[in-house]
């Protein structure tokens, strides 16, 4: 198998923390990595580093195939493409096919929980992905993340300043794990991946309900949040009328809906076993970010 270590998306969040721990590892020389993206402007301090900087971009094959010649195990970090119904799996099962073509000894892909259960409006780009990646034959290893911890800062930050939280995700509970520890498992399970295919779900350490993670926020900023439980179609009026686009109202609806059903009530150590190292607690990971809550 070739040594070469290959990241789609590698200008985005995801993709540069994964550049930073496979560097860091000291298990992989630079020239080793391939770091593909559309624009590979973006990517000029890791081409400095000695990293292969390739173009790569999701809706042009030949493109796709160019970035993964030679290149023994491709991580194929989900696209963001939500806004066009049915863009973004076929944008993934281009990847794969391209993988195929050019001879990929190993596929890597960031997935979602149990994505074959799941009320999440972009579930099945998910669960149609993991399949076209086990039709195509080549080994695997699916990452199927939790819900960013970042991912707070969309809400929580106006929440404070409100004083009010609407949700409509009920008592169910999440796992929240943070960016950079879900970064440090998928890059160990792209060094070591092999002949063998696994499945991993990538979670915080603990879960949390929504009047939980509020408590926490409110004890942290000193600011009082108060959670006010509404339906679904009362949060999609609310997101509309605070001017979200159209697409996504959908999209952050369904993730209330889906915790709200205990779809997202589970927690694993498969971040440590990747990675071994346990993934920061929620309660810790808002006081380092008390800024970025308005605190």
């Amino acid at each position: 198998m070739s040594d070469t270590l290959l990241v789609t998306g590698a200008s985005g969040q995801l993709g540069r923390l994964v550049l930073d721990e496979l560097l860091a590892s000291g298990k992989v020389a630079p020239s080793s990595v391939v770091a593909a993206t559309r624009d590979v402007s973006k990517l000029a301090a890791y081409a400095d580093k000695g990293v292969a900087v390739r173009t790569a971009d999701f809706d042009d094959d030949a493109s796709l195939e160019a970035a993964f010649a030679g290149a023994g195990k491709v991580l194929i970090i989900s696209t963001d493409a939500l806004g066009e119904p049915g863009k973004r799996l076929a944008q993934h099962k281009a990847a794969v096919a391209a993988a195929q073509r050019a001879g990929v000894k190993h596929i890597l892909y960031t997935s979602m929980p149990q994505p074959d259960d799941s009320l999440v409006t972009f579930a099945g780009d998910h669960l149609g992905t993991e399949e076209a990646i086990k039709a195509s034959g080549i080994p695997y290893t699916i990452l199927r993340n939790a819900w960013y911890a970042e991912n707070l800062f969309l809400a929580l930050p106006h929440a404070l300043e409100t004083g009010t939280w609407y949700s409509s995700a009920g008592a169910g509970p999440n796992a929240h794990v943070r960016r950079a520890d879900i970064a440090a498992a998928v890059a160990a399970a792209l060094l070591d991946a092999g002949s063998e295919s696994h499945t991993y779900t990538l979670t915080g350490p603990a879960k949390h309900t929504t009047d939980e993670i509020a408590a926490m926020a409110s004890k942290i900023t000193g600011k009082p949040l108060a959670v006010v439980h509404i339906t679904d179609e009362q949060l999609a009026e609310g997101l509309k009328a605070a001017g979200l686009p159209a697409f996504l109202i959908p999209a952050l609806v369904s993730f209330d809906a889906n915790t709200r059903a205990g779809k997202f009530d589970l927690v694993t150590s498969d971040v440590e076993t990747l990675s071994g190292r346990k993934p920061q607690d929620l309660a810790s990971f808002l006081s380092e970010n008390k800024a970025a809550l308005g605190a």
